[in-house]
């Protein structure tokens, strides 16, 4: 029987991000403790397989199943520990916001919404089934060199009845109806409680896709004094009466140009030009939002791919800042920023391919919520890690390590102790770490990914515990 994490290693990350969490029982404080350990040492792996034995199962069964555990207990002691790492930077950082979906197999009697619908061949013909689940919308905060700091704000919710957006077209235009009678709101509530945790709002900058152009999005983040950065697909009313953004684009000049270096989505490395065009404009609100907002002052960044490449579309980014931009090294800095948004992405591959939490027998809204909200920690620290070996490689090992793993990773690692360097850093801990899940350290290979990393955690707890069976039996 695998022995409680706390009794392998001293878990002081579990304590860090848990501290903070203000449950009604501290027995549950205990439990959701003892959960992120056993989740973050089992990656992947089941609830009965985490917990490995029927008492403790069912303790976590009852849990997820509380009343007085919800998201907001689970995730409060991460949000101050997120908090706390905010202030720490000098200078901006980037708020990463995305919704992600998770699907369920689950009965028409089931308290989790219709999120689609797809047709299935059965026996009696093809028929329209529909997908149940619930919806995330996840806020995670970086540095713009790319280390995420941690999640900064969650909101969950299921469509109890699924109304596709054309269906509401042909009802009622959507930019009557106010925001808050809308999924969108999720954005707003994210803003507003992402930016809360920050000492000095104006140095956040929220970064969202074409779903984050949202007018009351601009006016919210106006009101609150911070900055965003959004792609748009909306082509909005700016300028004298009758233009639109689009319009008076044509009309500007080009800064300059910028060439970057990409892997496409078949994997091949890509060169491009980009040309850079940026103008300070006053763009309106929506005709049916007139006379509850005014104008505000933005910047549109249009960076357009010269030439048409071949196996892969043109690459066209249409920007909305309220960020000022004076210069073409800056217009280029906003577009590295906004590259940065994938990784809330790969925040959510780790979720669901790495924690699968798509792949929980949990029925009910509440007890998936409060698994997910678990998950998301031990995600987080998985990718913390992984970027660490890039970011901040040449930081002391005993910043993310204790000194049971680093004794123990000394031994795994394939070179001697004349090969290792005096000083030893994180940067090569991680590279063993990563060679436990398969990572091969050839001279071409890129940095260690989260697939690695995980791998090698759930595999390196295995070899803690018989490290620490082997020292008992040992006297």
């Amino acid at each position: 029987m695998r022995p409680e994490p706390s009794k392998c290693n001293e878990q002081e990350w579990i304590k860090e991000e848990m501290d903070g969490c203000q449950f009604r029982d501290e027995r549950l404080a205990q439990r959701a403790r003892r959960l992120v350990g056993q989740i973050a040492s089992m990656v992947g792996a089941s609830i009965p397989a985490a917990c490995q034995d029927w008492a403790n199962t069912k303790a976590a069964y009852r849990f997820f199943s509380s009343e007085s555990v919800s998201e907001h207990e689970i995730l409060a002691g991460h949000f101050e520990a997120t908090k706390s790492r905010m202030a720490a930077v000098d200078g901006r950082v980037l708020v990463l916001h995305d919704t992600s979906v998770f699907t369920y197999q689950r009965d028409d009697d089931s308290d989790l919404g219709e999120i689609n619908h797809f047709r299935s061949k059965r026996k009696d013909g093809i028929k329209e089934v529909a997908a149940r689940g619930l919806l995330m919308h996840s806020s995670l905060v970086i540095t713009p060199e790319g280390l995420p700091l941690g999640l900064a704000a969650i909101k969950f919710w299921t469509r109890r009845e699924f109304k596709g957006c054309d269906a509401l077209k042909k009802k009622i235009n959507p930019t009557r109806v106010s925001i808050e009678e809308k999924e969108s709101y999720r954005w707003l509530e994210n803003i507003r409680a992402a930016t809360a945790l920050a000492v000095e709002p104006e140095h956040c900058v929220h970064i969202g896709d074409r779903e984050s152009d949202i007018y009351e999005l601009f006016w919210t983040a106006a009101e609150l004094e911070t900055h965003f950065l959004v792609r748009t697909c909306v082509d909005r009313l700016a300028g004298k009466k009758g233009k639109t953004i689009a319009a008076e684009m044509k009309q500007s000049s080009l800064q300059g140009l910028h060439r970057i270096a990409f892997q496409s989505s078949k994997g091949q490395q890509c060169e491009a030009v980009l040309e850079i065009r940026f103008i300070k404009i006053e763009v309106h609100p929506p005709v049916g939002k007139q006379s509850k907002y005014s104008s505000l002052t933005l910047t549109a960044i249009h960076a357009t791919e010269r030439g048409n490449p071949k196996g892969r579309e043109r690459i066209q980014w249409k920007l909305l800042t309220n960020l000022n931009i004076g210069s073409l090294e800056e217009a280029v800095e906003k577009l590295d920023w906004y590259a940065q948004r994938w990784k809330i992405e790969t925040f959510h591959k780790i979720l669901k391919s790495g924690c699968r939490a798509e792949d929980s027998k949990l029925r009910t809204y509440e007890r998936l919520t409060n698994f997910i909200s678990l998950c998301c920690i031990v995600s987080w620290r998985v990718f913390w890690m992984t970027m660490l070996k890039r970011v901040a490689g040449d930081m002391p090992p005993s910043m993310t390590l204790t000194d049971t793993e680093i004794e123990l990773l000394d031994k795994l690692s394939k070179r001697s102790a004349a090969e290792l360097p005096a000083n030893k850093t994180l940067s090569e801990y991680l590279l063993i770490l990563a060679g436990l899940g398969g990572y091969l350290a050839r001279a071409n290979d890129p940095p260690p990914g989260n697939l690695v990393i995980w791998r090698g955690l759930r595999r390196l707890t295995d070899i803690q515990l018989g490290y620490a069976l082997g020292r008992e039996s040992c006297g």
